[in-house]
């Protein structure tokens, strides 16, 4: 035995290509939901970008329930460039109403989304938080604003509590067969040092054990326990030793796929990743009697899978290249 893994009991309620998925919170939800994406599942994957702390992530669920734009005392504007407290610098533009028509659209296409939604992925980066001196707003992103217009500080598990429960708990009225699916992001904020990073991730693990206790909707998924616990070892980090590197990232998707996927999902996965591998296959010569053979049985695979997946797309790159 040379390693600590980390025991998951399998969900009772398992997920299926056809149920969408809504992921939100630090980029591990950028992750996970780009891993749905990958393999052909209903997924709008952190469509406001980043967002580490759970206040934040309670506000963007908040303006997506209600489907309201944010109010007019969260705009600002800094070296040129308009933006929001509460949403990423990809909104940011030269020109505010830009910004105001990047976050509606994101927030009428997270309600249409959530309207039908019946998983929800939340991964809490942070418990530390900036908020603004003027008014006492917790922001999402300081977009490069000087210090002294923040204070920072560690949020309480009741306040965080106190601040997400209820949003989860509307959508799980709003949509009666949500589940949630609570983790805690493997990725360490060293900015805060070692010592405040560990504080900060044990209040969120915390709260995801409350959370999870109080409420039979809501589940927890341990990937910052794989990633410090199962893969303790620097040859599961990129080059900065802080996120996980790829190798990482499909080792939690399996554990992850092993937890909430059926048999049939899996045979599934496990299908379309030959596929993909082969759609991404680069031929020396692209008319050879091999290749167009190669093509065609990849075609067929396809319509074995039409009934399933989405793969219009492909099915149409592949036929372009039959002669």
């Amino acid at each position: 035995m040379f390693r600590t893994e980390v025991i998951i009991p399998h969900s009772k309620r398992k997920l299926g290509h056809k149920d969408p998925v809504f992921t939100i919170g630090s980029c591990f939800s950028d992750c996970i939901g780009n891993k749905f994406r990958d393999f052909k599942f209903d997924v709008l994957a952190n469509p406001f970008g980043t967002v580490y702390n759970p206040i934040s992530i309670a506000n963007l669920l908040d303006y997506a329930i209600q489907n309201k734009p944010p109010e007019e005392d969260t705009f600002l504007e800094n070296q040129g460039l308009q933006a929001n407290y509460d949403f990423h610098s990809s909104f940011s533009a030269l020109e505010k109403e830009t910004v105001k028509k990047r976050i509606e659209l994101a927030i009428d296409q997270s309600n249409n989304f959530l309207n039908k939604t019946q998983w929800l992925i939340v991964t809490l980066g942070t418990a530390w938080v900036y908020e603004r001196l003027d008014n006492g707003d917790i922001v999402s992103n300081c977009h490069k604003l000087p210090s002294r217009l923040f204070n920072k500080r560690l949020l309480s598990q009741e306040q965080i509590i106190a601040s997400l429960e209820p949003k989860l708990a509307k959508l799980k009225e709003l949509r009666p067969d949500m589940e949630v699916i609570l983790t805690v992001s493997p990725v360490r904020h060293i900015k805060d040092t070692l010592q405040h990073n560990n504080v900060s991730k044990s209040t969120l693990r915390l709260v995801c054990e409350r959370l999870v206790n109080e409420n039979s909707f809501i589940q927890y998924f341990p990937s910052y326990e794989i990633m410090m616990d199962d893969l303790r070892d620097y040859r599961f980090y990129k080059s900065d030793m802080i996120h996980p590197n790829a190798d990482a990232e499909d080792y939690i998707w399996n554990q992850f796929s092993e937890t909430y996927f059926d048999r049939k999902t899996l045979d599934i996965n496990a299908e379309w990743a030959k596929i993909r591998a082969a759609l991404n296959h680069k031929p020396f010569n692209p008319t050879s009697k091999q290749h167009q053979q190669f093509i065609k049985q990849t075609i067929d695979k396809l319509h074995q899978l039409k009934n399933v997946l989405p793969i219009d797309e492909e099915l149409t790159q592949l036929k372009g290249q039959l002669v």
